[in-house]
């Protein structure tokens, strides 16, 4: 009997030294950070004056001694590019216009920069009694402009509907936005600059395979602000649509090259031979005002200045999402960083919003946090 108990006490002893009890997540696995530490929105600078686009400058390899250290440039539409990386730096524009919608606009900052240190703005300027906009490529060295060429001028200005983003698309060449500045029938013209997307050498020449021989790429756009690729190399463009008793009808249009896009035939979703209907449009019931766009793995967000939204739209199921829906107010930029953040800027102080604490502001978005 004692054999028999003493081999069951050896068996218990065993089996206890061979078990482990399995270990509670909170002993065994260090806790995920939780929502409130990970910054899905954060403000990044403040108290601006009417900001239209944001670029930013290539970080320098260690120990490299030149221009490029992953500032953030913003252009103010008054007349006055912003160098952000911690504090704010203030360089004034010479010519610029602000008037209405016209001032300082769309910045590009070149692909080859480390070499060349070029950047390139669109700005309304007045010469004589004329309101034109013009795109200018300056050298950029410290925090010094240097080195001016006009890459193209004459483009007809208003105080409404002067377009105004500019890109370098993935042919290296850029890609400018205008508006028919209140002309409708201009952006029927092919021999007019106004209600077009502009297609140029970074020099100003014209590529020889432009499709009318001339600065034109696209036509029969009211008033483009917003332009990106997406993964398959597309372009895309936002455009506002009618506005007073005729409100809405704002576009999200995939732009190909010697394309109509229909201004001021049709609108909307109406259809004609020869001429583009959007891929999406915000209908009469609604109106988004649609600026900045950006695209960042498969959507295309654009801001909004009348909805006073994000919005995200999915390239491949063509759904419509809404985001920060009057959060910061009236939305202008939304620039992709090399950081893969979305960075967005309000519009309250351009006399169509109503300023907030710290107006105006620029804003980094986790892109991913908001689609969650």
């Amino acid at each position: 009997m004692k054999k028999i108990i003493l081999l069951s006490a050896i068996i218990l002893l065993v089996v206890a030294l061979r078990y482990k009890p399995e270990s509670k997540p909170d002993q065994a696995v260090a806790p995920a950070p939780s929502p409130s530490s990970v910054k899905s929105e954060e403000i990044i600078a403040q108290n601006l004056q009417i900001p239209w686009d944001v670029d930013f400058l290539p970080a320098a390899a260690e120990g490299e001694p030149r221009q490029g250290r992953g500032e953030i440039l913003v252009t103010e539409r008054p007349g006055n590019l912003l160098v952000i990386k911690g504090d704010k730096t203030v360089i004034k524009v010479d010519g610029v216009r602000h008037i209405g919608e016209g001032g300082l606009m769309g910045i590009a900052v070149h692909p080859d920069f480390k070499s060349n240190n070029w950047l390139y703005l669109y700005f309304t300027s007045q010469v004589g009694s004329k309101i034109t906009n013009r795109v200018e490529r300056y050298k950029l060295s410290g925090n010094q402009f240097s080195e001016k060429k006009v890459i193209i001028e004459g483009i007809p200005g208003s105080s409404v509907h002067d377009g105004g983003q500019l890109d370098f698309g993935r042919d290296d060449l850029l890609y400018i936005t205008t508006g028919d500045a209140g002309d409708q029938n201009s952006a029927q013209d092919k021999n007019s600059l106004n209600g077009k997307i502009l297609r140029l050498k970074d020099d100003g020449s014209i590529p020889d395979d432009n499709p009318f021989g001339n600065a034109v790429y696209s036509y029969g756009h009211r008033n483009p602000q917003g332009i990106a690729w997406d993964d398959l190399g597309r372009l895309w463009a936002t455009e506002h649509g009618p506005s007073g008793n005729e409100t809405g009808n704002d576009e999200l249009n995939l732009i190909e090259k010697g394309k109509n896009y229909g201004w001021p035939v049709i609108r909307g979703t109406q259809k004609r031979e020869g001429m583009e209907t959007p891929v999406i449009e915000s209908g009469t019931a609604e109106t988004w005002a649609p600026s900045g766009l950006a695209y960042h793995n498969g959507r295309l967000f654009f801001s909004g200045l009348r909805g006073s939204t994000l919005y995200a739209f999915n390239s491949s199921d063509h759904s419509l999402q809404k985001h920060l829906i009057n959060k910061f107010g009236r939305l202008r930029a939304a620039k992709i960083g090399p950081d893969n953040m979305l960075y967005i800027t309000t519009s309250n102080t351009d006399g169509r919003g109503t300023p907030r604490d710290g107006d105006d502001k620029l804003i980094r978005i986790d892109p991913s946090a908001i689609l969650k």
